[in-house]
Formats: structure tokens, sequence, C-alpha cells
């Protein structure tokens, strides 16, 4: 795995963190995006991983797209637009994609700035914490492009469409206590205890029995986008495995017992 993307588990906890400080973690370019991708596939299919955390090195959680790079191809996507559509396609909106397919939770830890594509980065996570030096904004009309990554179709489902086409059209910024009054974050903490703070909603999380976990995450991604009674087709299935699962018996068994359960992800 490229250095640009760090991975590290501590015990159901993994930790992926965007390691370019120098650019302010930029995700734009290819090899950050296999990167991000291929830290995605590796967590999906870790069975002792329970939950994760991303966030940034440095002062920045991501500035987005890498504006030198948008300098140096001003005449070569002007003429050939189609390659700009290709570029798009097999390069950052693989990582909308890569989190679709996500069943571990995961938690953006966001330190500092998440602009443009780092806002919608930050938004393909389960769960938003806050540093009070966080900033966010989906600022890209400001160099006078839209959303290429899904932020039209991320954002609204986390602030609301009226609050999503305000952020969108102005390309404003919010301080970190303005996302979280419009629902962007579920809380701030101070910079020192952001880290801190996500462990601790991951550990509440990595208690659980696994499986119901990621199923439970399932169900809320094609709950965004299905039919209720579609929906309701796939819960019953999902709870049928649910039922099956060892760690379903011990839950109910240590319930009865007065004592703490101990979950094997079986």
């Amino acid at each position: 795995m490229s250095d640009r993307v760090l991975y590290e588990q501590d015990g159901p906890i993994v930790t992926i963190t965007l390691n370019d400080p120098a650019m302010r973690n930029p995700i734009s370019e290819r090899e950050t995006v296999d990167a991000i991708v291929g830290a995605l596939e590796r967590l999906n299919q870790d069975r002792t991983a329970r939950v994760a955390i991303l966030t940034g090195a440095g002062t920045a959680f991501s500035s987005g797209g890498d504006l030198r790079a948008m300098k140096k191809n001003f005449e070569e996507r002007a003429k050939q637009p189609a390659l700009t559509t290709q570029y798009y396609k097999f390069g950052i909106q693989r990582i909308p994609l890569a989190f679709e397919k996500l069943d571990v939770p995961i938690i953006a830890a966001v330190n500092g700035p998440a602009i443009g594509a780092g806002l919608d980065l930050a938004c393909m996570c389960d769960m938003r914490v806050a540093g009070e030096s966080a900033r966010f904004a989906e600022s890209f009309v400001k160099v006078g492009i839209v959303p290429g990554d899904g932020g039209a179709w991320l954002l609204p489902r986390v602030v609301g469409y009226s609050k999503a086409c305000e952020m969108a059209f102005t390309g404003d910024m919010l301080n970190a206590q303005e996302a979280l009054a419009a629902g962007l974050v579920s809380r701030v903490v101070p910079d020192a205890e952001l880290l801190d703070a996500a462990k601790a909603l991951a550990s509440r999380i990595a208690v659980n029995p696994p499986y119901a976990v990621r199923m439970a995450k399932r169900l809320l991604i094609e709950g965004r986008h299905s039919r209720l009674d579609t929906l309701l087709e796939l819960s019953a299935s999902l709870q049928a495995l649910a039922h099956a699962t060892g760690d379903h018996r011990e839950a109910v068994n240590a319930f009865l017992e007065k004592r703490k359960p101990d979950f094997k992800g079986d």
C-alpha cells in the first residue's frame, strides 16, 4: 500500500490516515485514489476489524482536489473533455463506490479543513466527529467546477437538500460549530481530544456482535434508496442469518444470565 495512506490496527479498531500533510492530504490523484480504495477493500475483507476511523495527517483532513494538477491540465482538458470524464470515472469516483461496498462502520475524525472532495470524503463515512479547528466547504463552485465525486448525492443525505444547496451554490465555509448545527457532524471536541473521542465512539461500536453491526450498516445503506417492501425483504433475509449466529445466542444468554457477553464474530 502507498505511504500516502496509512493503515493501522489496534485490536478491532482500524485507523486509516491520509498521509500527505505537506499538500494538505489531497485525494484526487490516481496513486492516492488507489491507496484509499485498497485500504477500504482490505478493511472490508478483515473479519477481525469491527470499526474504522478515517483521519488526516498534519493540520488538515483533506484539501480535496489538487489545484496545481488542475492547472497543469487546463489545455488538455479543454481540447479533450472526454478524457476528463474517464479521469473521474476511473479515478476519484472509485472512492464513493468503495465506501458503498464497505460493511465495516467508519468514523471520520475531521482534524482540520475538509474542503471540496475532502468534505465529500467525510460524508462518505457513516459518522463524523470534528475537532474545533475543523472547517467544511462544498467549494467546487469557487473554482468553477461541480462536485465530480458524488457530492451532489452525498451532501443532501447528510445535511438535507436546502442546506446542501446553500453550501454548493455559495461555496461558503462552515466552522465546526456551524457544521454541528447543520447535522454535518455529531460532535465537536478540542483538537487534542479528537482521536480519543473517535476511538471512544469506535469502542462503543466494537463491543457489539460484528456480524450484526455489519448487517445493520448494510440495511441503512440500502435504505437510502430502496422501497420499503424491498428493504423489508432484505431485512428478513439478514435477520434469518443473524438469528443463526453464535453471537446472537451469546447475547441472549448473557442478558438472561446477567453477565457481560463474549462475542466471537461467529
